[in-house]
């Protein structure tokens, strides 16, 4: 979590504390103009820390996304009948084992990109994966042959893309969007899916050469 960010909303909690207060006191003084202006922009100031929060625990678990980023190595290795394992190393060391169904291995990921002036709050776009599945390369084996998908979000109290999808951080954010890849599955091989700010991408890392 960027520190601007979090720094913001303490500021703009504090300093809607501290006008409320002061249009409190003017109402009891009986100073109407004061009590309005002060009140007003207390709560504004108040609604808007209220808003920063909701975004500082909505991206637990985002990656903040400023240039390509590794999100995941797999290593993909054909079982027959197109069928084949997937074993993915997530950046923080996770590690999952699916058995999937197609002829390539698919991810997609939940991308959201804020307005440039955001990044003054300290927002930049951010990512999180949403699911791995299998992959048909032909059309027909799509629509007739078992599916199979996994999901890799994780649960939170905040989920900001299904905030973003509502509309309600239309000032902030620029778009919401999901962005995925795949690669095909013939022969045992290991991909780096990395996000960059266009979306994911797959590179084949070369195997070690043998001595």
């Amino acid at each position: 979590m960027t520190t601007s960010l979090v720094v913001t909303a303490l500021c703009l909690l504090l300093l809607g504390i501290l006008l409320t207060r002061s249009g409190v006191r003017a109402a009891r003084e009986r100073r109407w103009v004061g009590t309005g202006l002060r009140g007003l922009t207390g709560l504004l100031l108040l609604a808007l820390a209220a808003l920063a929060g909701t975004v500082i625990v909505g991206l637990n678990g985002y990656r903040a996304l400023t240039y390509e980023e590794l999100a995941a190595t797999v290593r993909t290795e054909p079982l027959g009948g197109q069928r084949f394992r997937a074993t993915i190393t997530l950046p923080d060391r996770r590690l999952a084992m699916y058995e999937l169904a197609g002829d390539a291995f698919y991810m997609d990921a939940r991308i959201l990109k804020w307005h440039p002036w955001a990044t003054v709050l300290g927002l930049h776009t951010a990512y999180e994966l949403d699911r791995v599945a299998g992959r048909y390369n032909a059309v027909a084996d799509e629509r007739t042959r078992p599916h199979t998908a996994y999901e890799l979000s994780r649960s939170r109290p905040v989920d900001l893309f299904f905030i973003a999808r509502r509309g309600l951080l239309g000032p902030l954010l620029d778009a919401e969007y999901g962005s995925a890849t795949f690669v095909a599955v013939r022969r045992p091989a290991t991909w780096e899916v990395r996000v960059s700010t266009t979306g994911l991408l797959a590179r084949a890392v070369p195997s070690p050469a043998t001595p």
